[in-house]
């Protein structure tokens, strides 16, 4: 006897009660109803305070350039900004100018001793 399933369920999908099933993934709206279109890009409105490190101030004010973008055009915006702000971080850990001198042997000359 065969009831319209096989062993993996049934043939043709219908919904309780034997209404018809939507499409997957969605929810079906009113007959007529229109779906509306994806908004453009819009600025957040968020107000950023300055930190007071040069380096630090221009890679996130960079941050704002996104509010223009397609969302496809926030990468390389985002990427910019890690970079600006990786080289802000590497900086702190550089030394202050030149290089010291080595220290002064013990014996009094100056350089290392080999």
């Amino acid at each position: 006897m065969d009831d319209g399933t096989d062993e993996y369920g049934p043939v043709h999908g219908s919904g309780p009660a034997g209404q018809e099933a939507g499409p997957p993934g969605g929810t079906p709206g009113a007959p007529g109803e229109e779906v509306p279109a994806p908004a453009g890009p819009a600025p957040l409105g968020l107000a950023r305070e300055e930190t007071g490190e040069p380096q630090v101030d221009a890679a996130l004010g960079r941050l704002g350039d996104v509010d223009h973008l397609a969302t496809d055009g926030h990468l390389t915006v985002y990427e910019d900004v890690h970079q600006g702000l990786r080289a802000a971080l590497d900086a702190l850990d550089a030394p202050p100018g030149p290089s010291a001198p080595p220290p002064a042997r013990p014996d009094g000359s100056a350089g290392r001793a080999h």
